[in-house]
């Protein structure tokens, strides 16, 4: 399909105001002067520097990224089909409204178009802005529309040069992070440092713009980086407005701009609750948090035209049993170690529990099957029963959705990243686990009267949060690889802050009873310039030869594809086919289609598994009736999924659905014992022998190395039959009209060596 080739020729409890004094005293401020003036102008040129330094590395990294894409792909040099053809998969898909947006007439019939579409599914009139998250596409044909730069800039290249942006914008926020936990922007600087030189590991914007996540991770960054901030103790009331309104405002934007936002919502909603439990974060700045996650949420349901999938979310139901079971379970911190323990385990199951009923509630009302997919995915991937389930199965096998490569952990490795990272970890963990028991042991009477300075640890809100949230994001990357980026970014951010840290330095220090003063800003600052001495001499010679590297794009094939069907097809037909290639048909032809790859809708998903039969083993006839139900034209096929051996027998789609329909593998290999053997040969190899019984049905008409396409017949068979595995006399949903189907009787038809169904049917006034 696509290739690259060479170019040619060219608290403690709520941390006390005690702890703030104490921490001082390790701040390389204190060995500045003493007057007051002298302070204030150090953290000044601090700030200045430390903020300078941020934007300039903000700026290169997305210098740096737009590069490599412009050196892979040859962008600027290459036809328009090929730009858009570089847009892969869904990737397509999404710029494929940015693009329409931009050649409707006005905006409003641009509107119009999203919200009345009858071209990304056929026979279907769809509401796009409720069922994709694509406000930015909007906003951004918007922009290109009212700012004068139609002249000087290309749109394609407005809207990848601003997802470069955002990247900037990324790698500010950890730096900020960062700087944030340790007190210094050189923490910052190596963050940033690590984001680089990992990038394998912790981006893949240059080659997958469009794609939501990098739209969102930069706003997550930033609600990262405004929540650490959040958590300090003593904040002024101004800052904490302030704070507050960008944790909302960058919460809503991540919200909008990904689907899977609930998800990882409702990670962060874990380590609020967790933190809250253990009294290592004040009850009302999560309560705050908490609310903010819903409003946000529920704004973002409104613009979604009150997508169904958000209010049955997890993350609804969850903070609102957080918020119920605390009120229903008071002094839930008072008592005994082993009274505080019990208390802790009851509030947990009752939140569970309260959670589930709520869910359960909320998805009955809604008739809500949309994410269930996904907790079928869930259930087999962990072990809760084998599956023959087609969309739990296409997950399953699935690299991006399998567990991390342990060679991630290598990479790593390379750039000490790893070790820095388990090295701090391990130190707060061990803070953390002890300041948690002392929280637990320590009642309020025991607080009242003075008994709570037997915690000599240290651990702040901010710390606890960013641990907490590493370790559960860790999990994540660890089972299902493609949410490395959310993990492999903050580890960057993790592990910089902590070698930056004084007070990780204090408790290793005292562990092993070299604890100086002196010694912790000697270790704190000599540390993270030799790892970044380290890093430029390593990888400096490696990034320049990359930025040299000159390639081109090249796929023939598709190219070939796309001018075809633009020359030879009706702007209304219909194509089936797979969906990666499908939402690259629909960029770069504008044709109708029967399926894409946007997998969030129930019925999206049947109507997938049904067209994807062209590669199973039917017979011409079913088919031919599934693809016609659906308004079908034009089927492509495509050798690299009839022939695929890029996953092994059991994972190919062919083998998917074999399974799924109750038929034998293909190849050597066990079978299930109650698999049968198939009646008929698998379509898509046995269509390419132009036998009769294929021809009656199917006309090739075009075809290259790569893809065939072929055109249906259309009174060959009726269109109104239900698509199911075997004809039936049963209405098809497009025909609600049709009481009653009279029996089935077969006819020879001419031309035609088989049997064919004939059906009468009286549909408005139509006689089949």
């Amino acid at each position: 399909m696509i290739s690259i080739r060479q170019r040619k020729g060219v608290k403690t409890t709520e941390v006390s105001e005690d702890y703030a004094a104490r921490e001082a005293n390790v701040k390389l401020e204190n060995k500045l002067p003493s007057g007051c003036a002298s302070r204030r102008l150090w953290k000044l040129l601090s700030f200045t520097v430390g903020g300078t330094v941020a934007l300039c590395i903000g700026l290169l990294t997305s210098v740096y990224l737009a590069t490599l894409h412009e050196n892979d792909l040859w962008f600027s040099n290459i036809k328009e089909v090929e730009r858009e053809i570089s847009f892969r998969t869904e990737c397509g898909l999404y710029y494929s409204y940015y693009k329409q947006m931009l050649q409707a007439p006005t905006l409003m019939q641009g509107f119009h178009g999203l919200i009345y579409d009858n071209k990304t599914e056929s026979m279907r009139t769809i509401n796009l802005l409720q069922r994709m998250n694509i406000y930015q596409e909007v906003f951004l044909s918007i922009l290109y529309r009212v700012l004068p730069i139609q002249k000087y800039l290309e749109p394609v290249y407005f809207y990848i040069y601003t997802l470069f942006g955002l990247q900037a914008i990324y790698v500010t926020a950890l730096y900020v992070t960062s700087w944030l936990l340790s007190g210094t922007w050189l923490s910052g600087l190596l963050a940033a440092f690590w984001y680089v030189t990992n990038r394998i590991d912790t981006t893949r914007v240059e080659f997958t713009i469009p794609l939501r996540e990098n739209w969102a991770l930069p706003f997550f960054a930033i609600q990262i980086a405004a929540i650490t901030y959040f958590l300090r103790p003593n904040l002024q009331p101004l800052s904490e407005r302030l704070t507050l309104l960008a944790i909302f405002i960058s919460t809503f934007l991540f919200s909008l701009t990904w689907q899977f936002n609930q998800f990882m919502m409702l990670m962060q909603a874990l380590v609020l609750f967790t933190l809250d439990s253990l009294d290592m974060l004040p009850a009302v700045k999560a309560t705050w948090l908490y609310g903010i996650q819903m409003t946000g949420l529920l704004l973002v349901c409104i613009l979604q035209f009150f997508n169904s999938m958000i209010l049955g979310s997890l993350l609804i139901s969850f903070n609102l049993s957080v918020l119920i079971a605390r009120k229903l379970q008071k002094n839930l911190k008072t008592g005994s170690f082993l009274n505080r323990l019990g208390k802790l385990l009851l509030h947990l199951f009752a939140v569970l529990c309260l959670t589930l009923f709520l869910n359960s509630i909320i998805k009955k009302i809604l008739n809500l099957k949309s994410d269930e997919h996904i907790f079928k995915f869930l259930k087999a991937k962990f072990g809760f029963g084998a599956t023959r389930d087609f969309d739990a199965n296409l997950y399953l096998c699935e690299e991006a959705f399998g567990l991390l490569p342990f060679n991630t952990f290598g990479r790593l490795s390379d750039t000490l990243l790893f070790y820095a990272y388990i090295f701090v970890l391990c130190i707060t963990v061990i803070a953390a686990l002890a300041v948690a028991f002392h929280n637990l042991s320590d009642s309020k009477s025991q607080q009242s009267t003075g008994q709570t300075g037997k915690c000599t640890i240290i651990l702040k809100p901010e710390t606890a949060y960013n641990l907490i949230h590493t370790i559960l994001f860790g999990f994540l990357a660890l089972s299902t690889m493609r949410m490395k980026y959310l993990w492999t970014s903050h580890m960057c951010v993790f592990a910089s802050f902590g070698l930056c840290s004084p007070e990780i330095w204090e408790l290793l220090l005292k562990s092993i009873h070299l604890y100086k003063p002196k010694r912790i800003c000697i270790m704190r600052y000599s540390v993270p310039i030799l790892i970044l001495l380290y890093l430029c001499y390593k990888f400096w010679p490696g990034m320049m030869d990359e930025l040299s590297e000159l390639r081109e794009f090249y796929d023939p094939d598709t190219v070939e594809l796309m001018n075809w069907i633009n020359s030879n097809t009706p702007r209304k037909a219909v194509f089936a086919g797979s969906m990666q290639l499908l939402a690259g048909v629909k960029l770069c032809t504008g044709r109708t289609l029967t399926n894409h790859p946007h997998y969030e809708d129930n019925s999206l998903r049947e109507r997938t598994k049904a067209v994807y039969q062209i590669y199973a083993k039917r017979s011409p006839e079913d088919v031919h009736a599934l693809l016609r139900s659906f308004g079908t034209d034009y089927v492509i096929l495509e050798d690299s999924i009839c022939y695929e051996r890029r996953h092994q027998r059991g994972c190919r789609l062919r083998d998917l659905l074999d399974v799924a329909n109750g038929h034998m593998m293909d190849g050597p290999g066990e079978n299930d014992p109650d698999l049968k053997l198939a009646g008929h040969p698998r379509f898509c190899e046995e269509i390419k022998r132009n036998l009769p019984p294929y021809t009656a049905y199917f006309t090739r008409v075009f075809q290259n190395k790569t893809f065939h396409v072929y055109k249906l017949s259309r009174n060959k068979f009726p269109d109104c039959l239900h698509p199911s595995c075997e004809l039936t006399n049963q209405a098809a949903p497009q025909c609600p009209l049709i009481p009653e189907l009279p029996p089935v009787s077969s006819v020879l038809v001419p031309n035609c060596p088989v049997r064919v169904p004939l059906l009468i049917v009286r549909n408005q006034g139509t006689s089949y």
